[in-house]
């Protein structure tokens, strides 16, 4: 018998369905595959381990899934004690803006308790950081998120936070309301690139409004994307973060009409207590803003 092919039957088994295990899995596997791979343990047994609608383990399927249970049930404990005690290593993925302006003091709470952390980080966009998930590249992300996410991916709201828009202190313009009032919007849009949830968020919303105003200038982070309007290169596309400090030669527009956008962690498979550990400062973390 291949040893993975028992692996997903005992998700299978302890999850009561496929399509329930793929959710649990710890790493990225689509359903499909699943579905083959137990079907294969299946023919290579020549019996039927479980019956589909409504699921029901077999007499065969209970004997395995008790014979397997117990290995598949103790990996983590016996991880943990393999390395010394309590697993002190993560790796995390995060938007520009989380990690700029807000995990360092996270990190630095949770390091009070697990004073041996060794911390990895990741900086990317949505789309990087999902793919990172389903592969097993990093552990746990927090980072703004936009839409469905993935098969596999589990996630936790920590924070909305308002959309808004920035220009020079010189720019006439007073509100966003006024933009929308235009029958067309000659100023360039400032934005980071396309693919990131901000972007996505309110290209969608301005679709709603049967808008026409496309990116003029992507950069790299939300940073920069103040620096150019600042200075008069355009409009800038941003988030509303409390407290954050601004360039002096900037006014903000904020976009209450517009639906908030969320941050929060990702994760895939079960949580450890150091994921637990970091998701519980980030919601500390979130309330101190005002979330």
């Amino acid at each position: 018998m291949n040893i993975h092919h028992l692996e997903l039957f005992y998700y299978v088994a302890r999850h009561k369905g496929i399509s329930e295990a793929v959710r649990n899995i710890p790493y990225g596997i689509q359903q499909p595959a699943v579905s083959a791979q137990v079907i294969q343990l299946e023919d290579d047994l020549g019996l039927t381990l479980f019956h589909r609608r409504p699921f029901a383990l077999t007499k065969a399927g209970e004997e395995l899934y008790e014979f397997v249970k117990p290995f598949f049930d103790n990996l983590d404990s016996i991880g943990e004690r393999i390395r010394g005690g309590m697993a002190q290593a993560i790796r995390i993925g995060s938007s520009e803006v989380v990690q700029r302006d807000h995990l360092p003091e996270v990190v630095l709470n949770v390091r009070k308790q697990y004073p041996q952390l060794k911390l990895f980080l990741r900086e990317g966009y949505q789309p990087q950081i999902e793919s990172w998930l389903l592969r097993q590249d990093i552990d746990l992300a927090i980072t703004i998120w936009e839409g469905r996410l993935p098969a596999g991916i589990h996630h936790e709201e920590l924070i909305r936070l308002p959309l808004l828009l920035m220009v020079s202190k010189n720019n006439p313009l007073k509100s966003a309301a006024d933009l929308w009032k235009r029958d067309r919007i000659d100023e360039p849009l400032i934005t980071l690139p396309a693919c990131e949830a901000i972007c996505r968020h309110f290209r969608r919303e301005l679709e709603k409004r049967n808008i026409d105003w496309y990116p003029s200038l992507e950069v790299g982070s939300l940073g920069l994307v103040e620096t150019y309007a600042a200075n008069g290169f355009g409009i800038g596309l941003g988030i509303h973060i409390p407290k954050a400090a601004h360039p002096p030669g900037l006014r903000l527009l904020p976009l209450t009409e517009f639906p908030p956008i969320v941050v929060g962690a990702l994760w895939t498979g079960k949580r450890t207590a150091l994921m637990d550990c970091f998701i519980q400062e980030g919601h500390r973390r979130a309330k101190s803003l005002g979330g």
